[in-house]
């Protein structure tokens, strides 16, 4: 029984650190929220073009305004109070999503708009999701940071089921209208300033540089001086840009299973179910001590799962492979998640949190146009399995010229925190119960 409990995801940061269970529920009850609106905009986009290049491009009105304020946008992370900055981007995401509720009950219906608002939140976006990640490491001591990563990231698995699902059903009892997505995205916004605005203040490091470009070259300088962090993102960009082959499932499905659409929407559901099921089996992460060494065998397994995929036949074989990818990336993305906030000090904590989001959203694009160019040269089958072999060949070199990151330790001893203050509220003496 112990063993099996063992696999479980380690509770104990929400049973032991008050401030860190208000900000986990906060935030998780306002992502499924944000999870409404990112399913209604393009369905909003589609219902007024009826175009699907209308909807693809949304990606790319947000990929760029994600990669401009991004890097910017880590400096000033590390020149103001993260805790105050959050709140006032949670604040604005708030409005935009009020305005889209009032558009949509006023019937003003105008895709552009639509185009500038998505904009807006993908940029906003860029600073608060890395504002937030930083809470993780001043809340928790490190000892308990992976556990505390592997929660958050089973909180975003759930709302990755759960969030859609529920949106498709709120519009069906709306008979289609999307004003109750939008409405209730507004209305959860107040589970996420709940979650923040209780936290100490979070003001930066004496001395934190001016933002700008020069802080930007800063925080680049600091992970090419580090094996370790070069190597975590380094081995992640392998993994999304070479591995990904997303771009290649409608191809791969219309030549295999016909085409049908049930089908092809299985396959992104099945690296969701992966990644649900893994999230909820990380209780041992927190025990992993080469760590930069297990990161690069989940690589390893996403990469090989890819190329399988690409020569399998039958669809239960296929599904099958989708599935152990999503659940070896999300022990990817715990573990470097983990390495770089253990490895990154408080003054450029901001910079390289922004720049692991950023790297996430710009490899995952660039991901997808190396797949389906490569596709289109030679064949969808052939694009994902030389995407997945190279992802496990190069993955390897990594290992061979950065030995630091294969080689590297985690550290268990516990972090000072000044942000980490005793919370007197009464439920810092009872045990989690929903947060």
């Amino acid at each position: 029984m112990k063993r099996r409990l063992g696999l479980l995801t380690d509770i104990s940061p929400l049973r032991e650190q008050p401030q860190f269970r208000r900000l986990f529920a906060g935030t998780a009850l306002s992502g499924i929220g944000s999870a409404l609106t990112s399913f209604a905009v393009p369905l909003q986009v589609y219902d007024l073009t009826h175009s699907s290049f209308a909807v693809g491009a949304i990606g790319a009105v947000t990929v760029v305004p994600v990669l401009a304020v991004g890097l910017i946008g880590g400096t000033v992370l590390d020149a103001v109070d993260r805790r105050k900055l959050v709140l006032a981007c949670t604040s604005a995401l708030a409005v935009i999503s009020a305005a889209l509720a009032a558009l949509a009950l006023a019937g003003l219906a105008a895709v552009w708009l639509l185009y500038v608002l998505a904009a807006a939140i993908a940029a906003i976006s860029a600073i608060n999701i890395p504002a937030r990640r930083t809470f993780v490491a001043s809340l928790l001591p490190a000892g308990s940071l992976a556990a505390g990563l592997a929660l958050n990231r089973l909180s975003l698995q759930l709302t990755m089921v759960v969030g859609p699902t529920l949106a498709g059903l709120i519009t069906a009892a709306a008979g289609g209208h999307l004003q109750a997505c939008y409405l209730i995205d507004t209305v959860s916004f107040a589970a996420a300033l709940y979650g923040v605005a209780r936290l100490p203040a979070m003001p930066p490091q004496a001395g934190a540089p001016r933002p700008g470009l020069r802080a930007v070259a800063e925080g680049v300088r600091f992970i090419r001086r580090s094996q370790v962090l070069a190597g975590v993102f380094l081995a992640d960009l392998n993994a999304v840009v070479f591995g990904l082959p997303v771009a290649l499932f409608p191809a791969i499905n219309a030549e295999r299973f016909g085409g049908r659409p049930a089908t092809l929407g299985l396959f992104t559901a099945a690296i969701g179910v992966g990644g649900l099921v893994s999230s909820a089996l990380t209780g041992p992460v927190s025990r992993v001590v080469r760590q930069g060494l297990v990161m690069l065998a989940t690589v390893v397994i996403w990469g090989a799962a890819f190329a399988g995929f690409a020569l399998a036949r039958s669809l239960w074989l296929t599904l099958g492979l989708l599935a152990v990818a999503g659940a070896a990336d999300t022990f990817t993305v715990v573990f470097r998640s983990t390495i770089v906030q253990a490895e990154t000090t408080e003054a450029l904590r901001g910079r390289l949190t922004t720049a692991e989001y950023v790297m996430s959203v710009g490899g995952d694009s660039l991901g997808r146009l190396e797949s389906g160019a490569v596709g289109s040269l030679t064949s969808p089958a052939f694009a994902a399995l030389s995407g997945g072999l190279a992802t496990v060949v190069l993955a390897g070199v990594i290992g061979i010229a950065l030995p630091g990151f294969a080689r590297y330790r985690a550290r268990s001893a516990p972090r000072p925190s000044p942000q980490s203050l005793p919370d007197t509220d009464a439920s810092a003496a009872q045990p989690a119960a929903g947060g």
